[in-house]
């Protein structure tokens, strides 16, 4: 799980704004009796707040890229390469050399930069926050969904792997929960 702690920054950046907002306000009333209204000259101060709620900002992102052992460890099982999905079309996972347990998910009219997320299932999830994309990785097959559009953008796309483990449950399915359990013989 992922812990940021962004209120703080949030705070100072807000501080900041609201200094360079008031600065700017003081700097912009003049007299009436200007014919041409001047631009007010940047001040070294309103610089130095700029530069720095860019820096917070900067260490907002590079806090929130830092993947947890527990994310890195999924990321390890995600399954990569070119996957063939059903309708004809396809995806293709790439991790990034760069950026440990990152992954580029690219498609027809979609490209995503995702990460792994825990799940309480054990299926192996990619999410691409700012997209709202979900890439879900089970045994026997992969789905790439988009939330914020409420699609489902690939469906049974399938690696090697997976199209054995399919292949797996067709001639030996599991139990379906909705089945009534089997009577266990009790001897004594």
């Amino acid at each position: 799980m992922k812990i940021t702690h962004t209120a703080p920054a949030v705070v100072t950046l807000a501080a900041a704004l609201l200094m360079a907002a008031s600065s700017l306000a003081t700097a912009q009333t003049t007299t009436g009796h200007t014919a041409k209204k001047k631009k007010p000259a940047v001040s070294a101060s309103r610089t130095n707040l700029k530069s720095a709620a860019k820096n917070v900002a900067a260490g907002i992102e590079a806090a929130e890229a830092a993947l947890t052992p527990a994310e890195l460890q999924i990321a390890e099982r995600v399954e990569v390469g070119k996957l063939p999905c059903e309708l004809g079309a396809s995806v293709t996972l790439t991790a990034d050399a760069k950026a440990p347990g990152y992954f580029d998910v690219l498609g027809k009219n979609f490209k995503y930069r995702m990460f792994p997320v825990p799940t309480t299932t054990g299926a192996i999830r990619l999410e691409d926050q700012k997209a709202g994309a979900v890439w879900l990785q089970l045994a026997n097959k992969s789905m790439l969904m988009n939330q914020k559009l409420g699609v489902r953008l690939a469906d049974e796309c399938m690696s090697p792997t997976q199209v054995a483990m399919a292949e797996a449950l067709k001639l030996n399915p599991l139990p379906s929960v909705l089945d009534a359990p089997k009577p266990v013989a009790i001897t004594k």
